[in-house]
């Protein structure tokens, strides 16, 4: 936890960033994103088991973006958050430093070659719960599986907190706020929300870096990121594509190669 803050600090103080983007202590054992502007707060920075969110999200908001240029500090789910925000060109090279984080140690990553070597050597991991839990709902039946989502879905409220807590769902108007036609009905519905969480699933298909975050920020704890972890490995396993690796890399879904596999078209 010394060297992160060290690191900030020392960022801060020659100017190279304007804010470090961190975690810091919340209420009741929780951590909340910190936003440190000078180096005496670099202090308040902490990263532990309970910093999981990523703050690859705040990289492209207007607000965030208006206090300058970040040092992010990054797990290998965010950094491959940032890789993919890259590949997209939702950001550039230069427009940040990454703070690469594994237990003690602290990679400063100015650039995306630093980036990408970092990233060589931690190879996409699902975490082993959701992974058993996918397991669980393949075994069911269609019809178990069906009841299953259904029940699921009639708890959602849709507050949006799955997209808001998305480093990709980046949309500045997303396909449930467009109502000239309207694609996906407003209201909590089951059927609507079905809509809406399958089309969430859809569009990150290729894309998702599998941080779990949507799920995590359902204030219902419905397991709606098993969708976009599940179609992740689906992706890797079919196209052997792992996603937010490198910043030239493309979107397993949105091309198409004479040799890819088509075994399982019916």
């Amino acid at each position: 936890m010394s060297k992160l803050q060290d690191t900030a600090r020392s960022l801060l103080d020659a100017g190279e960033v304007k804010v470090a983007i961190g975690y810091g202590e919340g209420s009741v054992g929780r951590v909340r994103p910190l936003f440190v502007t000078d180096a005496a707060g670099a202090q308040g920075l902490i990263y532990d088991g309970r910093c999981t969110q990523n703050l690859a999200v705040y990289t492209y908001k207007k607000e965030t973006a208006a206090m300058g240029k970040p040092a992010v500090t990054a797990g290998v789910a965010t950094m491959r958050a940032l890789m993919r925000l890259v590949a997209e060109r939702q950001l550039r090279e230069g427009d940040f430093i990454a703070l690469a984080v594994v237990g003690d140690e602290v990679t400063v990553c100015r650039t995306l070659s630093e980036m990408e070597n970092w990233l060589a050597a931690a190879a996409p991991k699902p975490r082993e719960a959701d992974m058993e839990m996918i397991a669980r709902i393949e075994a069911m039946t269609p019809a178990e599986r069906w009841a299953f989502w259904r029940g699921e879905m009639d708890r959602c409220f849709r507050c949006y907190a799955c997209r808001q807590a998305c480093p990709l769902c980046y949309c500045t108007q997303c396909t449930v706020e467009v109502n000239q036609p309207q694609w996906i009905p407003v209201g909590a519905t089951v059927q609507g929300n079905l809509e809406w969480h399958a089309m969430r699933a859809m569009h990150l298909a290729g894309r998702c870096i599998e941080c779990g975050q949507c799920g995590d920020a359902c204030p219902v704890d419905i397991p709606i990121h098993l969708l976009t972890v599940k179609l992740a490995a689906d992706v890797r396993n079919v196209y052997g594509a792992a996603t937010g690796m490198a910043r030239d890399e493309t979107c397993a879904m949105s091309i198409f190669k004479p040799d890819d596999r088509e075994n399982f078209i019916g």
